[in-house]
């Protein structure tokens, strides 16, 4: 057997192995990227399974149903994430004032990273409180702590989601 013959054989164990190495990159940048405010982890998680299949087709071994699980995980994750601080607010006693404050303080935090992930939310929900409800300083604070925890628990269900995603795709195609 000559080398061109061997290299023709061994061209779908390759483009295999090629396309597990991608797929495990993907995985671990979106795993990161649950992490880390500014990457899209769990877009980037989608994107893997897609890859996978584009590049392995019928034997990626992925299914329609994981994209559609995935794409639900994914919009979930993000809807969690964009609503958390201002159910925290809402759940620490806030008015619908605190909970827009938080909102947009959650949104105007995500330009000053790290810090302002957490800050704007609690400045948003206390300013907001404290001018437009007219609440007293302490009560505004403990709604403006309120979307500090709830922030946190959507940092945190935004990692589990991510998790469950990475689980999800590799029973899928290794198990199924």
């Amino acid at each position: 057997m000559d080398m061109v013959d061997f290299l023709v054989e061994s061209l779908p164990v390759m483009g295999a192995v090629a396309a597990w190495v991608v797929t495990a990159c993907l995985l671990a940048l979106g795993f990161v990227g649950t992490l880390v405010p500014f990457l899209p982890g769990h877009l980037i998680l989608f994107f893997a399974a897609i890859a996978h299949w584009l590049m392995l087709r019928q034997d990626s071994g992925v299914e329609w149903w994981t994209f559609v699980v995935l794409g639900f995980l994914l919009i979930l994750s993000q809807v969690f994430e964009f609503l958390s601080g201002a159910a925290g607010t809402r759940w620490f006693g806030g008015t619908r004032w605190g909970a827009a404050g938080a909102l947009i303080g959650g949104i105007v935090g995500i330009f000053f990273i790290p810090f302002g992930l957490l800050l704007g939310p609690l400045i948003g929900s206390m300013f907001c409180e404290f001018v437009f409800a007219k609440k007293e300083v302490r009560s505004a604070t403990v709604s403006g702590v309120g979307s500090v925890l709830g922030t946190v628990a959507g940092m945190v269900v935004k990692v589990i989601v991510g998790v469950m995603m990475i689980v999800w795709f590799l029973v899928d195609v290794i198990w199924v």
